[in-house]
């Protein structure tokens, strides 16, 4: 009767008295020894490897819990100051840089030595964990993935890319830079001032949603479009996650408001994106029988372009002929083109055209190689004339080395990797600074003047290969690079051949943000004055 009252009163202390009763005292005392020793052999190993780590120069080692977390705790408009300003003190200190993200060490890089030893290497392809915030979007697709999966998809989705498939885009881009021409003419005729990283935006959303999926969202001219919207909130979230550590553990984040929000997007993302390839699947197999519906002919939204492959065919071929694709491999994959292929892109050519637009004699130099190209005509752009807009192409490359879409590129170790005579241990991780990397004097003399003619092929040779690094480097290099070249020249010469340019804002007064992409905080001001035809 007593055991059943005790029992009642205290349950959980009742259940532990009568395990701990089952063994002896010696047991007992055994057991406590072995747990007391587990615990001083791993906190011995960590005192150990914490040891280690801070002989590696970097900031004061911080509260053990949380590190150096709260030195970069600041409005996201100030990371990017505290981060190079960080490594400008320190750099005297030595070419690798220690922090700790909490109990996790993390190593700031910066040397074109550095990038090499990591890029090259085909054993630390592995993303940060930084990237883990867009799988909820993009799953484990060619951005996100590691290991087999990453090898595989990086050898189908290669021809993706080959010349003959991009000289099909040319078109495309050709048809969404004269929509944002009109767009601007039409947004200038009361003012010429406007901001243009909307334009910008919307005009790479639509070019990547024709070429990724052949279908038609009309951004430009419909930016209150369920699925425009979705993209932009998304990629709100995934940069709020990434600079709130706060809401990163999953635990947490689903507390947050964020939780719900991404829930809604996600749906609008997902389903359109299966509806996108249901409809596609259903196209196809209509015109092996020649009985295209008129129903699919009219939905302006989904109309796929019947001569022109878009990514989604390639991958539904890629399924057919023998690579197992379930619905589900395709759509991360089209997903993840979505969202690489237009915040980069967006970022590179508002950049090239607030430094064309801050520079006269650039954009003087610039307009005569148009004239010799294009002779004054509105004609579209072929893949001969790019080959021939060498001197745009040195402009581009110049901003993405002032300004590269990705500033920072995070890579975990999975393998002890010596840096610089410094070991760093695996199962760490390394952020690659490429935004500091693109201002080392050693291989750009005077790093914050904007100077195209670096890229002169003549200036350019004897570089380090990896002093530049914009679309990253090594096997695990952006797929899309050539494609993202194509279309900022087709988008930039259609702006260059119509106005001219002047920046309203002085670089030194921007405030970056660095979210997603490195982008400023306020937009890009330009003042277009149309050109006179003749």
């Amino acid at each position: 009767m007593y055991h059943l009252q005790e029992a009642e009163r205290d349950p959980k202390s009742y259940c532990i008295q009568e395990i701990l009763s089952g063994y002896s005292n010696v047991t007992l005392f055994s057991l406590t020894a072995i747990f007391s020793i587990f615990v001083l052999v791993a906190l011995i190993k960590r005192v150990i490897f914490v040891k280690r780590i801070n002989r590696i120069p970097g900031l004061p080692c911080g509260i053990t819990i949380i590190g150096n977390a709260p030195t970069f705790l600041v409005p996201p408009e100030e990371i990017l100051n505290r981060l190079t300003g960080y490594v400008a003190a320190m750099q005297s200190s030595g070419p690798v840089l220690r922090s700790w993200a909490g109990p996790f060490p993390f190593f700031i890089l910066f040397t074109a030595e550095s990038f090499e030893v990591i890029l090259s290497s085909r054993k630390l392809i592995d993303k940060s964990r930084d990237y883990n915030y867009l799988q909820p979007w993009l799953n484990t697709g060619l951005l996100t993935s590691t290991g087999r999966k990453w090898l595989k998809r990086r050898k189908m989705l290669t021809p993706t890319f080959h010349f003959k498939i991009l000289e099909d885009f040319v078109q495309v881009f050709n048809e969404q830079s004269q929509n944002l021409i009109q767009q601007i003419h039409d947004a200038i005729k009361l003012k010429n001032e406007i901001d243009v990283y909307p334009f910008i935006t919307r005009c790479t959303l639509d070019i990547i949603c024709d070429t990724a999926m052949g279908c038609n969202v009309d951004a430009q001219a419909k930016s209150d479009s369920e699925y425009v919207k979705a993209v932009y909130t998304m990629s709100e979230i995934v940069a709020a996650r990434q600079s709130r550590p706060w809401i990163q553990p999953n635990i947490l984040f689903q507390m947050s408001e964020y939780s719900s929000k991404q829930r809604k997007v996600l749906r609008v993302l997902h389903s359109f994106t299966d509806e996108v390839i249901r409809r596609r699947k259903m196209e196809r197999i209509e015109q092996t029988t020649n009985k295209i519906t008129a129903q699919y002919q009219e939905d302006d939204s989904f109309v796929a372009k019947k001569k022109r492959l878009a990514l989604l065919d390639l991958l539904l071929d890629a399924s057919k002929n023998g690579e197992v694709l379930s619905d589900l491999d395709i759509r991360e994959e089209v997903d993840t083109f979505m969202f690489e292929g237009h915040d980069t892109t967006t970022a590179a050519i508002n950049w090239s055209l607030l430094l064309i637009g801050s520079y006269p004699q650039v954009q003087e130099r610039l307009n005569e190689e148009l004239d010799r190209v294009f002779g004054g005509s509105d004609r579209p752009a072929t893949m001969a004339d790019l080959s021939e807009l060498k001197y745009l192409e040195c402009c581009i490359k110049e901003a993405l080395r002032l300004y590269p879409s990705v500033p920072i590129i995070g890579r975990k170790l999975n393998e002890d990797t010596v840096i610089h005579g410094y070991k760093l241990p695996a199962n760490t991780t390394v952020g690659l600074m490429t935004y500091i990397l693109h201002r080392d004097p050693k291989h750009f003399p005077d790093p914050e003047l904007y100077q195209p003619e670096r890229f002169f092929e003549t200036n350019s040779r004897g570089r380090h290969p990896y002093a530049y690094v914009p679309f990253s480097a090594g096997p695990r290099n952006c797929i899309g690079q050539k494609f993202a070249l194509m279309e900022e020249k087709v988008i930039l010469s259609s702006m260059f051949r119509n106005f001219h340019i002047k920046a309203l804002d002085k670089r030194e007064e921007l405030i970056l943000l660095i979210e997603l992409i490195l982008r400023p905080r306020d937009g890009i001001r330009l003042l277009l004055t149309p050109k006179q035809k003749d």
